[in-house]
């Protein structure tokens, strides 16, 4: 039988982008990556993040791709919040003017004489940013969204005043932050750059720290996140690697030790203060390295230090609205035999029987509880693992949630039904039994075909 012919869809020529046979390792790696950002997409849709970053990243060659990668977030619909320092600006202009920089414990001593500098230099940064947030994607082949930036007096600040006999003059710390005039403009879509300038109410104004700025910012904005660039990748073990996660207990404890007026003992002690006063999470980053910000926010290990106040884990029972991530989890074992199938509609009817393992606020593991308080006993059903998260104890953590809740309700006997992961259950105190150990109900709900073994626990 001859060949059909050749249509003239399947005819036309092939771009030679699309030529190759085979997906290129870039393009293979790119697939998955993308798919993995999506969870991260959908949670920080609408959640307010405070970024912040010293005069050295504005001087920086790498300045561009960072406004780039920031324009992308606020293309997301983050609500962005930038705070800017100058210290490198005012270092170079104070030299040009003849004068000498002081500090004393790490701030600025900032006279009379300096303030004009200060505010220049701040003045200059801010204007770079502003150019580098309103200027188009050199690839753009359509038209550019144009993004609102933002600002105003939203500081008010006071004189820090007179330290270990050290008169600060002009050098200041935040009284106040005008939390209802910023939600507003993020409200409007704008992105709101601050910078280090605060005046108080006597219309005198001073020079601030960065890192109390964006601090008391995110504070006030209850934002989600509070992100730090520094000179380092982020909190370094002694071996140079990256700390990746940390709570604020030992980062107070870390940050306490960190050599005197260094990145690590400003920003990461004002990160603790920021996670014990409400906000979400912060993070420390190298602003070094190209696309960090994204790196750190859209992949699952990151590339920084993320410090939390309590642990990124949580275990909790499950609500209607957990439905869909929860069938995104039992659907596969469903298609692979592995679990019973179960359909929607007996889902959100038996929701609350079941418990949810939850990493960085994603739904990432599942388990329920079946009880049979007339036999004293009780079925642990539908343990499933998202596989990137097995073998880090999830599924242990969920089956000891069970064990707690039928505890809770008096029953002394667990008892499961598995056809793959015998081996597991052995491995946690399960013993082999039969149909005829089952409470009555379920004996006369089993499925012989499916032939299951049965497993049970005293608890």
């Amino acid at each position: 039988m001859p060949p059909d012919p050749v249509s003239p869809i399947s005819a036309s020529p092939v771009s030679p982008t699309h030529a190759a046979a085979h997906p290129s390792t870039e393009l293979s790696a790119f697939v998955p990556s993308f798919r993995g950002s999506a969870p991260y997409i959908h949670a920080f849709r609408g959640k307010t993040f405070v970024v912040c970053f010293g005069g050295e990243v504005v001087a920086d060659d790498t300045f561009p791709n960072f406004i780039a990668d920031l324009n992308l977030l606020a293309s997301l619909g983050i609500r962005l919040v930038l705070v800017h320092g100058a210290r490198p600006q005012v270092e170079k202009l104070l030299e040009q003017r003849g004068m000498e920089s002081r500090y004393h414990k790490g701030i600025r001593i900032t006279d009379e004489s300096q303030l004009g500098s200060v505010i220049g230099a701040s003045a200059r940064a801010r204007a770079r940013i502003e150019a580098a947030l309103s200027m188009a994607p050199r690839t753009a082949s359509v038209a550019p969204v144009h993004n609102r930036v933002t600002g105003g007096n939203f500081i008010v600040a006071k004189p820090i005043g007179v330290v270990d006999g050290v008169d600060m003059k002009y050098s200041g710390e935040v009284r106040r932050i005008d939390a209802q005039a910023i939600n507003d403009c993020l409200k409007d879509g704008d992105i709101v750059l601050m910078s280090t300038l605060g005046y108080s109410t006597s219309g005198d104004t001073f020079n601030l720290t960065v890192e109390e700025v964006a601090t008391q910012t995110a504070i006030a904005l209850k934002a989600s996140k509070l992100i730090f660039l520094l000179d380092t990748p982020g909190v370094l073990e002694a071996d140079g690697s990256v700390m990746s996660t940390l709570y604020t207990r030992e980062a107070s404890a870390i940050a306490s030790k960190a050599p005197q007026a260094s990145d690590v003992q400003f920003f990461l002690s004002a990160a603790v203060r920021a996670c014990q006063k409400g906000v979400g999470r912060a993070h420390l980053i190298g602003r070094k390295s190209d696309g960090a910000i994204l790196q750190e926010l859209f992949t699952r290990d990151g590339i920084g230090t993320m410090i939390s106040v309590d642990s990124l884990d949580n275990l909790r029972p499950a609500t209607i609205e957990d439905v869909g991530a929860l069938l995104s989890i039992i659907e596969p074992l469903e298609r692979q035999g592995v679990l019973v199938a179960r359909p929607r509609a007996l889902i959100e009817r038996e929701v609350e029987r079941f418990y949810l393992a939850e990493h960085d606020g994603q739904i990432i593991g599942c388990a329920a509880l079946y009880p049979f308080p007339e036999a004293g006993k009780a079925e642990l059903a539908c343990l499933a693992v998202n596989p990137d998260y097995r073998r880090e104890g999830y599924g242990e953590r969920l089956m000891k949630a069970i064990e707690k809740a039928a505890k809770e309700q008096g029953i002394n006997t667990l008892f499961v039904l598995t056809t793959r992961t015998a081996a597991w259950f052995l491995e946690r105190g399960f013993t082999p039994a039969t149909v005829t150990d089952l409470p009555e109900k379920k004996q006369a709900l089993y499925n012989f075909e499916r032939a299951s073994q049965v497993y049970v626990k005293q608890i």
